[in-house]
């Protein structure tokens, strides 16, 4: 079977197996080199213990002054060899004339190997070939009582019964290797369907398949998309949840608790992992979040949001709104018109010519649609549209919303400053609007020659207003002093949006009470336009100008 070809139960197996094998073959090796060496060890100070004591005893020593010194030395050899376990202990002179051996034949011989090292007062130890085969051996000398070597004990065990020792050793060993390979395997095994378990019997190809397809989606779709496990930490945020929430690397977001990254409010909805749709604020966004909790086989393992943006679905319906209300104000003003038509008809048919002249230039002016012009300072295209809008907006609500004639704002050069003065215009003046009733007066002032680089924008109602132990708290979310409106899912998100904003580009947000008897809002924000502080001509002809 190929690898290309082999699942990855199989492939992992024989990995395993191939590890454990390589383990229990390199420890078994291991093992019986050490007990092979701790073998030949013990007998090594086995046979110095028997050869020291042999050249140490009295009637080995006396011996050597004897006419056939064999008579004595060779007894008490073979007592010692047959106690010690050992080969042989061979006793000889200092001219190699041996006075003891296992084989009596060989007494009186000369030794078959070398004796000049214990001659020469040392210690031998090693491996060498004598008469009986090759064998691990010891020699010592043996001292007479002037401390001089008068001959030698050899003492040795042939190779052939070390090795059999050894080998007798060896079935435990094996056996405990074997049992530990069966184990390995064994284990290997289940470690292998554990694993296939845990990855649902998926193979390489269909993971990596799976993950590919799961970046795509991920990082394709418009939806933002945030995950947090069950500890609350984000273990996933695709690209478009990243621009949602204003993250520059939403890889290095993983695993840090999603309270430390996302604002308070979507971090508490997240991990509660409610399952519901709600629109949410999140920085200047208003975004709609969908919440849920994430089951694998019936056992919680996190949550997940998808996020919506609802900035813009909420721009386009103020938009419509006001689409709405300019159509409404033009079939109003073409049935006014109307009327007004078959009134200079009338008297034009009745002949009174002075009478129609005087009602035309009674009513000719004004109407719902009527327009900013020069004098009323407001040079930015899209805030006076923004102030023409909104005016229209209140005449539908029985509200009049005017324009200080001391108003001036030039056309700014950074569009994102225009944005953010729209934002804070259009929502200041719908939370005056809302909090007026029928008959209300809402006033706006925006003037940028106040101090070089800043706008004032100021906007006053004569609504109810807000106590002054509410003050602080009016620019929290979802914190309002109105009841809910139809169509509305929540309340208090344009004040909060207002402070963000102020916020973000290093203004000030004040409340206080309005001279009108409602409440007074004044923002101070950067403003990058003209800045030429109006001369007092100019001053004097704004003065003199209408109101929105």
């Amino acid at each position: 079977m190929s690898r290309s070809r082999m699942t990855l139960g199989m492939q992992l197996l024989l990995l395993q197996v191939a590890i454990v094998l390589t383990t229990v073959v390199g420890t078994g090796v291991t093992a019986m080199l050490i007990q092979e060496r701790q073998l030949r060890e013990g007998y090594q100070d086995r046979m110095i213990a028997v050869a020291q004591s042999v050249a140490g005893l009295p009637v080995i020593l006396e011996a050597f002054d004897d006419p056939d010194p064999s008579e004595t030395i060779q007894p008490v050899a073979e007592v010692i060899r047959h106690a010690s376990d050992v080969t042989y202990v061979v006793v000889a002179n200092d001219e190699g004339m041996r006075y003891s051996h296992p084989n009596p034949d060989r007494i009186g011989e000369r030794v078959s190997t070398d004796p000049a090292i214990p001659l020469s007062g040392e210690v031998y130890v090693g491996t060498q070939t004598g008469t009986l085969g090759e064998s691990w051996r010891v020699k010592v000398p043996i001292f007479d009582k002037r401390g001089e070597v008068m001959g030698q004990v050899s003492v040795g065990i042939l190779e052939s019964e070390l090795r059999a020792d050894f080998l007798g050793g060896l079935g435990g060993l094996l056996a405990a290797l074997a049992v530990a390979a069966l184990v390995g395997v064994v284990g290997s095994a289940w470690i292998g369907r554990l694993i296939r378990r845990r990855i649902y019997g998926l193979e390489p190809d269909e993971i990596r398949a799976m993950l590919e397809t799961r970046e795509a989606m991920l990082h394709g779709i418009r939806e933002g998309l945030v995950a947090v496990d069950d500890r609350g930490r984000i273990v996933l945020m695709n690209d478009a949840a990243a621009r949602l929430l204003d993250v520059e690397e939403p890889g290095r977001m993983l695993g840090l608790p999603v309270e430390d990254v996302l604002d308070p409010e979507l971090a508490r909805f997240i991990a509660s992992g409610e399952d519901r749709e709600t629109p949410v604020l999140s920085g200047e966004r208003v975004l709609l979040v969908h919440g849920d909790r994430v089951r694998v086989e019936g056992r919680e393992v996190g949550s997940i949001a998808i996020l919506r943006d609802r900035t813009e679905l909420e721009t386009t319906l103020r938009e419509l709104e006001g689409a709405q209300g300019l159509a409404e104000g033009l079939r109003a003003q073409s049935h006014e018109f109307s009327n007004k038509l078959h009134v200079v008809s009338g008297l034009l048919e009745l002949g009174h010519v002075d009478a129609a002249i005087a009602f035309i230039q009674r009513v000719g002016s004004g109407g719902a649609l009527s327009s900013l012009d020069e004098h009323d300072g407001i040079a930015d295209v899209e805030t006076a549209a923004l102030v023409l809008a909104k005016r229209s907006r209140a005449q539908e609500l029985g509200v009049s919303l005017e324009l200080e004639p001391e108003s001036h704002l030039d056309q700014a050069a950074d569009a994102r400053e225009r944005t953010d003065l729209v934002t804070v215009v259009g929502n200041l003046v719908d939370n005056a609007i809302e909090a007026c009733i029928l008959g209300g007066r809402v006033v706006v002032s925006i003037r940028d020659d106040l101090e070089t680089g800043r706008v004032v924008v100021r906007v006053d109602d004569d609504g109810p207003g807000i106590v002054p132990e509410r003050r602080a708290a009016i620019f929290e979310p979802d914190v309002s002093g109105k009841a809910p409106a139809p169509g509305k899912a929540r309340r208090g998100i344009g004040l909060t949006i207002v402070q963000r904003v102020a916020d973000r580009l290093g203004g000030s947000v004040l409340v206080a009470e309005s001279p009108a008897g409602g409440a007074r809002f004044v923002v101070n924000l950067p403003w990058h336009g003209a800045g030429v502080p109006r001369t007092d001509a100019a001053t004097a002809a704004s003065g003199s100008g209408g109101r929105a």
